[in-house]
């Protein structure tokens, strides 16, 4: 089957930076130019920017692809790099995380508040006996002490692996047991949509007997007291952060570690059977981290306020809530609970009272924010802002413009960015300062990252062409494979261009005449019509643009005539069902299709829907779109945000 994936939809607009914005930033094009002339002293420069405890002299080795290691003779200590050195340098005083819950609680952490709690958290876990290399899970709300656990874990050298606070027992257990971990650091609830989502009872549940006896690995449960919901109390297991870190020593040294001793296991999100622990390392992680955070987010900690929206339990949480604003000295805000609670203004008040400068946040967000109409937003004093970021999957036009011209103002650049659980940190993404940016397109690697788009066979597609994205060297924050099953790593990311060595990211891209970067969606999420390899992307975006359309998801379903025919699922904006009858709209939206961008196009069904299936992350699984389009029992929904979401979508397409 061909790789050429057919491209029907163009897109004119263009944002140059201001002159005033362009003259401030960070990062200039000097980065690409040092960067291009020698791709590893660059990194190095990069990771000098870092505290290392010992020198590196050793930059990459890549003797034994897909195995790298980076910085590997280097010595450093992640956490002291994110808290002690800032301290040191006399910034102790400054704020580093705004936290603010859901029931309106709020706390103002210094870094050197910080520094003192992370110390103690890792004399306590001394204390229970954990030391470098060993696991510790990490299931919790977004609450400042689940930062704390994150950094006090890579203080002592340990590995965390942090599970989203909203998976099932079953879900935590097979993490646990995957990889081994002693601990298990928790709360006894979170706040969520106005009422209490237990943790501590699902913990009990996951290490209790599942049907193959309960679990073996874990000596102590350390529980962070939130929302004061009964519990049950295992003694001599279970142990309370208050009395245990209240009574602990602030006196903690921060030892160095080698480069690549390992930093976190994160699971990825949807998987079925056997968890896939994805592994990162310490030096090459940080550096990549760190760089990104400054130069893509354009970030002056003495000035902004920062605010990734990202839970800690996905990737974007460890990168850019974690490790690359800490590491670079920000202060940013931490909110624990929905956007719509209280109300559906909640994030922009929040923006308002903290006068948030950065806000980084996902495409599913912005579109659930225009489903309810720009009045919301339009109450709130946004004018701090002064730099958007889109992060999860690709940022359709439409999207992006709302974006830049209801939370913008039509004056803040937006950095739409493309990266993995897999990849670490950011590796395609405008530079905000020095790019012109075209809503919905990633647009360029950044400096350091090499990026291609091929077809089957590894051949470049060249400008103006669709097909598989790859990356074409190695770079500092990528995994270092799948925890305990180094053949299943290679299988997965790399065998497909092995002779090439190029890491298959499993996205289709297309590359524009000018070479910039358009995602176009899992290469698995792409259809076969007629014999056109079509992106759902794509399709997605023509229905957004309609007047009517907040949100869209396209799936391919099997069809007798055309192979795969065009199913979507489209939610309507209130501001338009308000105003006018929903009656023949599905026809107009297959006609618009058509129109926007050709008959082959055009989709066989459009179904009217009140929301799609969503992980708490904000990704769509079109997985169980799929399903109902073909008429086939829904598949596993146990990572959807809401289980139910699913019933009503089934009901209304039969």
């Amino acid at each position: 089957m061909s790789s050429q994936i057919d491209h029907l939809f163009t897109e004119s607009r263009r944002f140059a930076p201001s002159a005033d914005f362009a003259g401030n930033a960070v990062g200039g094009a000097d980065l690409y130019r040092s960067a291009e002339a020698d791709r590893e002293a660059f990194w190095a420069d990069k990771a000098r920017d870092l505290h290392w405890h010992t020198p590196f002299t050793k930059v990459l080795d890549w003797t034994n692809p897909p195995f790298a290691t980076w910085f590997e003779d280097g010595e450093l200590n992640v956490a002291y790099n994110c808290l002690d050195r800032h301290v040191e340098a006399g910034h102790g005083d400054r704020v580093a995380l705004l936290w603010e819950g859901e029931p309106g609680d709020q706390r103002r952490i210094t870094y050197a508040e910080l520094t003192d709690e992370v110390k103690r958290v890792a004399n306590v876990l001394t204390g229970l006996g954990i030391e470098a290399g060993d696991r510790v899970a990490i299931y919790m709300p977004m609450i400042p002490e689940a930062i704390a656990a994150m950094l006090a874990v890579a203080r002592i050298g340990a590995i965390h692996s942090v599970i989203f606070g909203g998976f099932s027992a079953d879900s935590l257990r097979s993490r646990i047991d995957d990889a081994g971990a002693r601990l298990v650091i928790t709360s006894d609830g979170g706040y969520r949509k106005g009422r209490v989502s237990p943790l501590k009872p699902a913990v009990d549940q996951a290490l209790g007997d599942r049907g193959s006896g309960p679990q073996e690995t874990v000596e102590h449960v350390l529980v962070v007291r939130r929302t004061e919901n009964e519990v049950s109390w295992t003694e001599g297991r279970d142990l309370w952060w208050h009395d245990a870190v209240g009574a602990a020593s602030a006196d903690h040294e921060a030892r160095a570690f080698p480069a690549e001793n390992p930093l976190f296991i994160l699971y990825t999100s949807g998987t079925t059977g056997k968890p896939k622990g994805i592994l990162h390392t310490s030096g090459g992680y940080l550096t990549q981290a760190a760089f990104t955070s400054k130069v893509v987010h354009d970030l002056h900690p003495e000035t902004d306020v920062f605010w990734c929206t990202a839970d800690i339990g996905w990737v974007t949480g460890h990168s850019y809530v974690t490790y690359g604003p800490l590491a670079n000295g920000a202060t940013q805000v931490l909110y624990e609970g929905t956007p719509d609670t209280p109300h559906p203004g909640r994030w922009w008040e929040i923006v308002e009272k903290y006068g948030v400068t950065i806000l980084y946040t996902a495409p599913t967000a912005i579109r659930s924010f225009m489903k309810l109409g720009r009045a919301i937003p339009e109450k709130f004093d946004l004018s701090s802002l002064r730099l958007l970021g889109s992060v999860g999957e690709p940022i359709n036009p439409e999207a992006w413009m709302w974006y830049r011209h209801v939370i913008g103002g039509d004056r803040t650049p937006i950095v739409d960015t493309w990266w993995q659980t897999e990849t670490g940190a950011i590796m395609v993404s405008a530079l905000p300062g020095v790019t012109e940016t075209k809503p919905g397109s990633a647009q360029v690697p950044i400096p350091g990252i090499g990026v291609d788009v091929v077809d089957e066979g590894g051949e470049r597609v060249g400008n103006g062409n669709g097909g598989l994205l790859v990356l074409t060297e190695p770079w500092p924050s990528m995994l270092r494979g799948i925890w305990g099953d180094p053949e299943r790593f290679k299988e997965t990311y790399w065998d497909k261009f092995e002779k090439q060595g190029f890491y298959f990211a499993g996205d289709g891209a297309r590359l524009d005449d000018d070479g910039d970067v358009w995602f176009l969606g899992r290469v698995d999420d792409v259809m076969n019509v007629s014999g056109h390899r079509l992106s759902t992307t794509e399709i997605e975006s023509a229905l957004v643009g309609n007047e009517a359309v907040a949100e869209a998801a396209v799936v391919g379903a099997s069809d007798e005539t055309t192979g795969q025919a065009v199913v979507a699922f489209v939610i309507i904006k209130q501001s338009y069902l308000d105003a006018h009858s929903p009656e023949g709209l599905a026809d107009t939206l297959r006609k618009w299709v058509g129109d926007q961008i050709g008959p082959i196009a055009r989709p066989r069904d459009v179904y009217i829907v009140a929301e799609l299936p969503k992980t708490r992350s904000g990704k769509i699984m079109r997985r169980l779109l799929r399903d109902v389009a073909e008429g086939r029992e829904v598949g596993d929904t146990t990572t959807l945000a809401d289980t139910m979401v699913m019933n009503v979508i089934s009901a209304q397409v039969k």
